[in-house]
Formats: structure tokens, C-alpha cells, sequence
């Protein structure tokens, strides 16, 4: 499957119009068409229905262009560690995050490798546990930073200090505002809005007890900042972590008995990584005292 043909499938799906897709690939429309044509009878599936004006793409296109994002993304970074050569480091590192206040520990790490190789880049993508090991296997990211507990068996990793405290983001003219700290039976019955991740939701769970059966689930999420507009717009809490950043109108207040949970920055183990991101991984066990990594 050729890359270029992905890549230009990829701007006829953004673009919606072969006409324009053509003018920004630099080539003649009949050249285009024939290239998507060859494409689906390569894949055997519809990819396009062609209107008069517009091109959408079938739920097949939909799929396959999720894939051939990723694919045409690794051909680039491959083609870019490839082309290394002497001393200096380069390329693109990228790391599969969660928003937790342990970021700023990874933030830490970054910012003084990149004091030593500038040229590095880092590509920093948001997503629940789940998400972030879905893309590791892919091989779409290098790094992931996944929210404990969590099974690292398949990884090498290192366990990050600091821990996210766990409450509730509330906006300052709902009577829970006035509160100090969250028991479980404060925001029974409550529309809330939780996080996308099913070993954080046991975690909610154990520590709301007999009170996990009453809560009001309305809404999920895997960004916060998608949850705080909901809250904004007084459509229910947001369970979440203590926020890196202030959000108008809304104010963060902990869960009492205090929820507190660890993190870890993990990689696969035992694959071959560019110079680039081998230099990185030892940067992290310099930073880090109390590594610990998977001896299996």
C-alpha cells in the first residue's frame, strides 16, 4: 500500500471535494480519482460516496482513514530516525498522557533533556488508560503516562512521585461550592460527570462504598476541559483530579477521606527504540531514583 496514495486519501477525506484535494496534492483530478479507485478495489471496500459537489466518506472510509492516519504518521517518523546522522540528536518523541498533576514531573523531564538536544520535539496526546495502551501496542505513541492502579507486566516503567488528589469540579454558584471537602453521600443523586476509564471508576467506587449504587452518572469524559464546559453550563460535577489549570467559575474540591491516586510512565520493553528516544529512556532513569522496571 502506497504511502502516498494514503496521503492523499487522507485530504480528499478532509478536504470533501477532489477538485480541491487535487489543486493542494498538485495534480490533475482524473490522476486523483484514479488513485482513490485503485485504492478501494485494492481494499475491496467503498471508501467515498460521491456527490455532485462534495465526497463523504462510507463508515469503511471512516475507519480506514483512522488507520491510514497512523500509518502514513509512522512512515514519516521512521523516515525521520532513519535519517539521523552524527552526534546530534533529533526527531519527535511522543508521549500518551493523562491529565494529572504527575505531568509536571514528566514536563520537568522534558524540559531538561530538551536543554541538552533542542532539536528533539514532543508531541504530547490526551487520553484515559485505556486509550493511551490501545496506542502504545499500535505503535502510534513511544511513551505512555497511565493513572495507578494499573498492569504494567507488559512494560518497562517508572513510578512518578507525585499523585493526583481526586474530588469533584463544581461551579461556584452550586450550593456544593460552599463546601470544604466531598463525603459520598454529599453528591448522592447528584448528574455528574465522570472519566472514561473503568479502573478509576472501581477506585471511585471503593471509596464511595454503599453510596456508589446512588450516584447519577449523566455524562464521560477523557478530557477534562470537554467535562468543565458541561459544568459551566451547570449540567451536573465533574469527578475528576485536581486540575492543572483554573477554570472560570468552577472551583476544584477534594474527596474526604482523602483519594489519592499514583502514576507511572511506561514503554514496551524489549523493542528497538531510535538513538533519539534511547537517549530519552536514560535521561528518565537519571531522573529517577527509585526506577523500577520489568524484569519479564
Amino acid at each position: 500500500m502506497d504511502i502516498k496514495v494514503l496521503a492523499a486519501f487522507i485530504t480528499v477525506a478532509n478536504e470533501e471535494n477532489i477538485t480541491h484535494a487535487a489543486e493542494q496534492l498538485h495534480i490533475t483530478q482524473p490522476a486523483l480519482s484514479r488513485q482513490l479507485m485503485r485504492l478501494e478495489a485494492e481494499l475491496g471496500v467503498r471508501l467515498f460516496i460521491r456527490g455532485k459537489h462534495t465526497i463523504q466518506l462510507t463508515e469503511e472510509g471512516l475507519l480506514f482513514k483512522r488507520r491510514a492516519q497512523e500509518m502514513v504518521r509512522l512512515a514519516e517518523r521512521t523516515k525521520l530516525e532513519l535519517a539521523q546522522t552524527g552526534t546530534a540528536l533529533s526527531g519527535e518523541i511522543v508521549i500518551g498522557c493523562n491529565e494529572s498533576q504527575a505531568m509536571r514531573e514528566v514536563v520537568s523531564m522534558i524540559s531538561s533533556f530538551r536543554q541538552v538536544h533542542g532539536a528533539v520535539q514532543f508531541q504530547l496526546q490526551s487520553g484515559n488508560n485505556v486509550e493511551i495502551k490501545d496506542q502504545l501496542e499500535q505503535g502510534t505513541i513511544d511513551l505512555g503516562v497511565l493513572v495507578e492502579p494499573v498492569d504494567t507486566s507488559s512494560y518497562a516503567y517508572v513510578r512518578l512521585i507525585e499523585k493526583g488528589q481526586w474530588g469533584i469540579l463544581v461551579h461556584n454558584e452550586d450550593s456544593l461550592a460552599k463546601r470544604n471537602v466531598i463525603h459520598s453521600e454529599d453528591i448522592t443523586g447528584v448528574p455528574m460527570i465522570t472519566i472514561a476509564d473503568e479502573v478509576i471508576h472501581h477506585e471511585l467506587a471503593m471509596w464511595s462504598g454503599e453510596n456508589a449504587v446512588k450516584m447519577v452518572p449523566v455524562a464521560h469524559y477523557n478530557l477534562l476541559a470537554n467535562a468543565a464546559l458541561l459544568v459551566q453550563a451547570k449540567e451536573g460535577i465533574a469527578v475528576c483530579q485536581r486540575p492543572a489549570c483554573h477554570y472560570e467559575n468552577l472551583r476544584f474540591i477534594p474527596f474526604e477521606p482523602k483519594l489519592e491516586l499514583g502514576s507511572v510512565i511506561v514503554w514496551k520493553d524489549n523493542q528497538k527504540v531510535s538513538r533519539t528516544m534511547a537517549a530519552f529512556l536514560d535521561h528518565i532513569k537519571k531522573c529517577k531514583n527509585d526506577i523500577k522496571l520489568n524484569e519479564t
